[in-house]
């Protein structure tokens, strides 16, 4: 797995709508401008410092967001706009989230077994650098490559 960076149409967005997400109390965790099939979408993922992220929520930020892109007409061409909680198994794939997310336990998964014979592995994400993430499992602490991992996610145990 690669760290994502934002490319130019998503960071002018995220640069353009930032100030209004936060102002509602809100903050944007990721934006994807993306194209499936003949159609864009522009999604935008919000997320809350306080509380889960509901349908209600959602809705608060669209409005803002859609008038503020439609005024300011950064896209030249059509998409369809999304806004959505990244979830609570939220994909970490660019750096600020790994940032966000020290501490938190997570979930990885390899391309191949590791050592104990499994390929996911849930354990707190203790550090990270553009190379490595340090899991902390009850067994050990783990430094696991980028490169050997297809996805890391935040964990949540459901019952």
């Amino acid at each position: 797995m690669k760290l994502k960076k934002f490319g130019s149409t998503e960071q002018k967005i995220y640069e353009l709508i930032a100030p209004v997400v936060n102002e509602l109390g809100y903050l944007v965790w990721d934006v994807r401008y993306e194209k499936e099939g003949a159609a864009w979408y522009l999604r935008i993922f919000i997320d809350s410092e306080t509380d889960t992220v509901s349908i209600n929520d959602c809705e608060k930020v669209t409005t803002p967001v859609s008038d503020l892109l439609d005024e300011k007409d950064p896209i030249a061409q059509s998409y369809i706009l999304e806004v959505s909680s990244p979830g609570l198994e939220a994909d970490l794939i660019r750096e600020s989230h790994f940032d966000a997310c020290l501490g938190c336990e997570v979930r990885v998964r390899g391309f191949r077994d590791f050592e104990n014979g499994s390929r996911e592995i849930v354990g707190v994400l203790k550090d990270w650098n553009k190379d490595f993430i340090t899991l902390q499992t009850p067994e050990q602490t783990l430094e696991l490559p980028f490169s050997a991992l297809t996805f890391v996610k935040l964990y949540f145990e459901f019952d």
